[in-house]
């Protein structure tokens, strides 16, 4: 099977969220898998070096010209195929300095839909994998020979364009026009011959008029054609055994687990007063709940807990973690901003991960905390429900799970938390449970092929 696999983000190249996590963890995956050749298809957005390469003009209309691919091999992301259309380099896929998103942003991402469907004919490809708004004008310039899936990794950026887009649409425009504009994400629901969701409970959500932003009665309207398969995390960035950014442990021997913590109470330039450590490695935005954990941090000296934030975001957000430090300096501490290796000690030194999200396609961060023995503590939305198991209602439990999207249930569950970590047999247990659960792409990259291949049946018959 050829599949292309087209994407605005793939790590280490350029990611901004989930989706660059996403996007290489399931192309490894898939890369390695007998039945599939994939090819991986992304903006050009800083002229990465590839090896082997070979340059590629591609036939798209005026507008979205001049089209070019540079195809080749890349160390970390394999067979790479890097599209150049005018504007797409630029030095973050999004926005600029200060935030704010690109003005042209639906001519470029509409540009490289245009180049992706070319590149599937030029190619001569069987199968085209969508991720998100940034593709999902590629089905109204695909011929209709060639099967689609699309994966919604999150439904609230749909891809809303100018009316007059509808025109560039050669085909499919009733399924694009939505209102008085165009809406890439609602026309891709209604073409492609699959729609994914990055998890089982997600999937549920969005058909419901409260999690579908808009588009549920068309995701109800796919029935059986919407399917939701939980993601996985890359177990080789993401291994407190081989990890380079902390000291080395494993399931049986957590001794590295304690060194971590030292350093990472070093690191905020605290003194070790015994308490538990909750961690949050976050997007500062409504959608990540970030305002419940700020309003629990009210009653960290009551809980006798510490809170460490990682993140950056929204202005209101970050000002108002950085006036937590100065009203509790010994409780609370905040770095503004994303740093890698800092994000793998915090999950690594972390007791508690706290992860109050309003909505939540999937979640990595839970699963990642998980395989380096951080119990995690939970909202009950989307793909946390999938992957966290609340301790004290199941014998089998790897985590706390809030009774209710509010503030007084986080408070709750992280005081439940609490309680489950300073218990030395009942931590032990459920750090166990999440450090030797499979969180890899092994099974979700099995169903994606699966999927791939009841396309191309139906298809053919």
């Amino acid at each position: 099977m050829r599949l292309l696999f087209a994407t605005a983000e793939l790590r280490p190249l350029a990611s901004a969220g989930g989706l660059g996590e996403a996007a290489a963890g399931l192309t490894a995956a898939l890369a390695a898998h007998p039945e599939v050749q994939v090819i991986t298809v992304l903006p050009d957005y800083r002229r990465w070096p590839l090896e082997d390469v070979q340059q590629l003009d591609l036939d798209v209309p005026e507008w979205a010209a001049p089209a070019s691919v540079r195809l080749g091999h890349h160390a970390d992301a394999g067979l790479l195929a890097l599209v150049d259309v005018p504007g797409i380099e630029r030095p973050d896929p999004y926005v600029d300095t200060d935030g704010n998103g690109w003005g042209d942003n639906d001519q470029r991402f509409g540009a490289f839909s245009m180049a992706v469907a070319a590149l599937a004919h030029r190619l001569d490809v069987d199968l085209v994998h969508l991720n998100d708004w940034h593709t999902a004008l590629v089905p109204a310039f695909l011929a209709d020979a060639i099967p689609s899936v699309l994966t919604i990794h999150n439904l609230a950026h749909q891809g809303w364009a100018d009316p007059s887009w509808i025109h560039r649409l050669p085909t499919h425009r009733d399924a694009y026009e939505w209102g008085n504009a165009v809406n890439g994400l609602a026309g891709a629901i209604a073409t492609v011959d699959r729609v994914v969701t990055v998890s089982p409970h997600y999937a549920r959500e969005i058909v419901t008029a409260e999690g579908g932003m808009g588009l549920h009665l068309r995701l109800a309207d796919r029935g059986e054609d919407l399917v939701g398969i939980l993601n996985g995390i890359d177990t080789r960035a993401w291994n407190p055994e081989l990890d380079p950014h902390v000291p080395p442990y494993t399931p049986t021997d957590l001794t590295g687990k304690a060194t971590a913590r030292a350093a990472l109470l070093d690191h905020c330039g605290w003194t070790d007063l015994g308490d538990p450590l909750v961690v949050l490695v976050t997007r500062l935005v409504e959608q990540k709940g970030v305002d419940y954990a700020f309003e629990a941090a009210r009653f960290l000296d009551g809980m006798r807990t510490r809170m460490i934030v990682l993140g950056s975001g929204e202005r209101r957000l970050a000002d108002w973690a950085r006036w937590l430090v100065g009203e509790h300096p010994d409780r609370f501490w905040f770095h503004d901003g994303y740093d890698g290796p800092l994000s793998h000690l915090l999950f690594a030194g972390g007791d508690l991960l706290l992860m109050p999200s309003r909505f939540e396609p999937c979640g990595l961060a839970q699963m990642q905390a998980m395989a380096y023995g951080t119990v995690p503590v939970v909202t009950p939305v989307g793909g946390l429900l999938d992957t966290v198991i609340d301790a004290d209602a199941r014998p089998d439990g790897n985590g706390f799970v809030a009774s209710a999207l509010d503030e007084s249930g986080v408070v709750d569950a992280l005081h439940r938390g609490l309680r489950g970590v300073r218990h030395g047999g009942r931590r032990r247990a459920l750090q166990r449970r999440g450090m030797t659960h499979d969180w890899s792409w092994t099974e979700p990259a099995a169903r994606y092929v699966e999927l791939y291949d009841s396309v191309l049946a139906r298809r053919q018959s």
